[in-house]
């Protein structure tokens, strides 16, 4: 069973300490987190199911947020403030990057202040998947590091607050057909060429483009599923052995798709700029409207088992976050198809995800 304060972490922390950054774990140790359904579970409730509080809760906002979000996020981090955990505020601007003005940085600097008051550590995770064509902030490389900085100085300038930059994993890029992807011609078509032969694959380097430089960035991180083995990603498959590894790494090729053209991200962004990488969304794709292929929990199991072998701590120390995504969605792919992504649903995969969950993955209350 997961114990509600399962490692030490260096850097205490404290509702009487306040506005503390996220800690980074000692060596071997890597932070547990949460991305929850804030609109039908809670703090309270996950907990209750898995019987520990993770360390980290994420949560996507609009950005600018709405009044409603604002209301909801602060009543939120007072509930985070009570387990002393952390939380992971994904900021996605819908209505482009050009909507993100000096005027709603200013108001976003006054909530974060009140927010890290409470004494709860915020990851601010900005424009993320940047590198994808599914969002109105992707593919446009040049806007989104100006406004990343932009973000980066207000939130480096708040105590206790952190930026996380955190691509889509490459393989499959440039994700051809999305409503955003960058079209040729264009200066951001031009930027993506990273190998200059005139159209855009996965020989160009996924990730480069978008880096918004080393003092904007504190942590890096991917969003890193498993969606199946080959598009449309309609089948339920257990993963690869290492699948998640490779992934990483830019190592990964199956009988349907050669992913070695994918730089190494932990190499290039973790160890080459000496930043703690997270795992920042991740879990296994259950296609809950098919009753063929391989069941929920032997598909889930083995992804964590992955997520949570003691090899990957070493092969990758800087890895100090992995975010379990707490969701059943319909998803774009498949079309119309509900996906459940949980692992704490069903008590059979709950009994199975608490037993899995090693005890070099830190728990609230942070700082013991």
């Amino acid at each position: 069973m997961v114990a509600l304060a399962i490692a030490s972490v260096s850097l205490a922390f404290a509702i009487t300490e306040p506005r503390v950054a996220l800690p980074v774990p000692e060596p071997g140790h890597a932070h547990f987190g949460v991305q929850l359904d804030w609109q039908h579970d809670s703090v309270e409730g996950y907990a209750s199911r898995l019987g520990a509080t993770p360390a980290l809760h994420g949560r996507y906002v609009n950005f600018p947020l709405t009044p409603e979000e604002e209301k909801a996020v602060g009543e939120e981090i007072l509930a985070l403030a009570a387990a002393r955990s952390a939380m992971m505020l994904t900021l996605e601007p819908r209505n482009g990057l050009a909507s993100i003005t000096p005027e709603v940085l200013a108001d976003f600097s006054q909530d974060l202040t009140a927010w890290s008051r409470k004494g709860v550590p915020v990851m601010v995770r900005f424009a993320h998947e940047m590198n994808g064509s599914w969002y109105p902030w992707g593919q446009q490389p040049a806007p989104y590091i100006e406004k990343f900085r932009e973000v980066a100085a207000v939130v480096q300038a708040v105590p206790g607050s952190t930026m996380l930059w955190s691509p889509n994993e490459g393989g499959g890029y440039p994700y051809s057909g999305g409503v955003h992807e960058a079209k040729p011609g264009t200066a951001a078509f031009a930027a993506l060429d990273t190998n200059g032969d005139g159209r855009l694959s996965m020989d160009d380097d996924p990730y480069s483009p978008y880096w918004p430089g080393d003092d904007a960035v504190d942590w890096v991180g991917l969003t890193l599923y498993h969606f199946g083995d080959a598009y449309p990603w309609a089948e339920n498959e257990i993963p690869a052995p290492g699948k998640l590894a490779a992934k990483i790494t830019g190592t990964y090729k199956n009988g349907f798709v050669d992913e070695t053209a994918v730089p190494d991200f932990y190499a290039a962004y973790a160890a080459g700029h000496s930043k703690p990488f997270a795992i920042s969304e991740t879990a296994a794709f259950y296609n809950t409207a098919r009753r063929d292929g391989a069941a929920a929990l032997d598909i889930k199991s083995a992804w964590w088992k992955q997520l949570f072998d003691p090899g990957l701590s070493t092969r990758f120390p800087l890895m100090k976050l992995a975010v379990w995504f707490e969701y059943a969605k319909e998803e774009t792919e498949p079309t119309n198809q509900v996906i459940d992504w949980r692992a704490t649903a069903d008590p059979a995969t709950l009994a199975a995800f608490q037993a899995a969950v090693p005890s070099r993955f830190v728990m609230a209350p942070l700082g013991g």
